[in-house]
């Protein structure tokens, strides 16, 4: 079955740096594209960062220029490079993927951006 689990969720200062990971299994990783995605308290979920199975990136604006999507075929892992966070950064980051046309994702890990 398809399982993806998300780590490396901290507290940091306003400025800081953090670097995300999820670990996939149970579907053929390097023919998938991987998306990471975000939701803070009372918002709904935003998709931050995306990369294709051949490795073309996109991202949102908002963190356009801060944030960096990367994968490892051969540890079927997705990375999520965060730097100059903000406040607004805080939030459960989710790594997503469709398999089948169904879409799965983690249960997340915690981002918190404060002083």
């Amino acid at each position: 079955q398809v399982q993806l689990v998300e780590s490396g969720g901290d507290l940091v200062q306003p400025g800081g740096s953090l670097r995300l990971s999820c670990a996939a299994s149970g579907f053929a990783f390097s023919l998938k594209d991987m998306r990471w995605s975000r939701q803070a308290p009372g918002k709904p979920r935003e998709l931050v960062a995306a990369i294709t199975w051949r490795g073309s990136t996109d991202y949102s604006d908002s963190v356009k220029g801060r944030f960096t999507i990367s994968r490892d075929n051969a540890k079927n892992t997705v990375y999520l490079q965060m730097s100059s966070l903000k406040p607004e950064d805080t939030a459960v980051y989710y790594c997503e993927v469709d398999v089948l046309r169904v879409a799965y994702w983690g249960q997340g890990t915690q981002v918190t951006v404060s002083s």
